[in-house]
């Protein structure tokens, strides 16, 4: 199956540029456009290598595979690893084929584990368009994920290797745990704020963030950053992951869906405790018997949560948790790349989708 490329360019870098230049920063946005056109080409590399994927694909899982990677999404995790690559001299011409790989590989572990988790929340939309389960069932989902997996660790040389094996055991492991507290609710609920909040960040390092952590650490292997800076950028990466992961859990709240391209409380639906759910019970102690009913509308609940004003605290958190992570940004030299990050981590606490 052959599927028609989408046009080579960077959504993330474009859409900084043109809020710089709403910003009134007309020379921000000038060294943000100059930096997208120079991904260009290596983000048409990515599309073009994920695009391939799909190129035989004579069996369900390679095709429920290629049903979601033809649905792009933001391609952050792709853009990370290029952009942390001009972290330092750049990637030489010998280098450029194994950035492209990596991010490729970073895009493949993303969209492996959205196939799998589809499956076990029972998702039915992913990227405005029918999840793959939907369309090709829950064993060719799993097993298309499974598919993706590899091809991604195909593309990973040592000692990248290890880390990016040791992330998915991560990613596991943080599933497996949300999965035993979302089968225990009552119990979740009782725990005092202190757990819960722990637990949350242990699943939510896991999911989200250590991806984020393996792509700025990857790329700044590349740029040839020395191993403190290539340390202290993952831990930017990691709290970037997680800023991102909390403006997702607001705009399961209050997202709408035609952005989003997700259906809203679909977080509420699988049991999960977000953490503006986290922030609503310490605000209002009486949602955990809402939260424990089996016949109390998701719209209630989800009202009752907005009542807190529980969205803007999670924003509030996540622009702390970058603010924070600024100095480990700046162990990186000055450069457009390091300037880009910096504005990509401020600028996603406002985004939509």
């Amino acid at each position: 199956m052959t599927v028609d490329p989408i046009p080579h360019q960077d959504p993330v870098l474009d859409a900084l540029a043109d809020t710089s230049a709403r910003a009134g920063l007309p020379d921000l946005a000038q060294r943000l456009t100059e930096l997208a056109a120079l991904l260009q080409s290596d983000l048409a590399g990515v599309e073009t290598a994920l695009t391939a994927l799909g190129d035989s694909a004579d069996d369900v899982a390679t095709r429920a595979a290629q049903h979601l990677l033809a649905r792009p999404g933001k391609r952050i995790r792709a853009t990370a690893v290029l952009l942390a690559a001009r972290l330092g001299k750049g990637p030489g011409p010998g280098d450029r084929e194994l950035t492209r790989d990596l991010a490729v590989a970073a895009e493949l572990v993303h969209a492996a584990t959205l196939l799998h988790d589809d499956v076990i929340d029972l998702g039915d939309e992913r990227r405005g368009a029918p999840a793959a389960r939907i369309v090709y069932g829950n064993t060719a989902s799993i097993l298309g994920g499974d598919h993706l997996l590899v091809e991604a660790l195909r593309r990973v040389r040592p000692p990248l290797l290890d880390e990016i094996l040791g992330v998915i055991g991560e990613m596991i492991r943080a599933e497996a745990l949300q999965l035993v507290r979302r089968a225990d609710l009552g119990r979740v609920t009782a725990e005092s704020p202190a757990q819960r909040s722990e637990a949350y960040l242990t699943v939510a390092r896991g999911k989200t963030a250590a991806l984020f952590r393996f792509c700025l650490r990857a790329g700044a292997t590349v740029a040839g950053l020395s191993r403190p800076e290539i340390d202290a950028l993952g831990r930017f990466g990691e709290a970037l992951g997680l800023a991102f992961q909390l403006v997702d859990d607001v705009l399961d709240l209050e997202g709408d869906p035609v952005v989003t391209g997700k259906s809203v409380h679909s977080d509420l639906r699988e049991g999960k405790l977000t953490w503006p759910v986290l922030i609503a019970l310490e605000r209002d102690p009486k949602l955990a018997e809402l939260l424990k009913a089996e016949d109390v509308a998701l719209d209630a609940i989800a009202d009752r949560v907005k009542r807190t004003e529980a969205a803007a605290a999670t924003r509030e958190t996540a622009a702390i948790w970058v603010e924070q992570a600024m100095a480990d940004l700046f162990q990186a030299p000055p450069s457009p790349a390091r300037r880009a990050f910096e504005v990509l981590a401020r600028e996603g606490l406002s985004r939509k989708r």
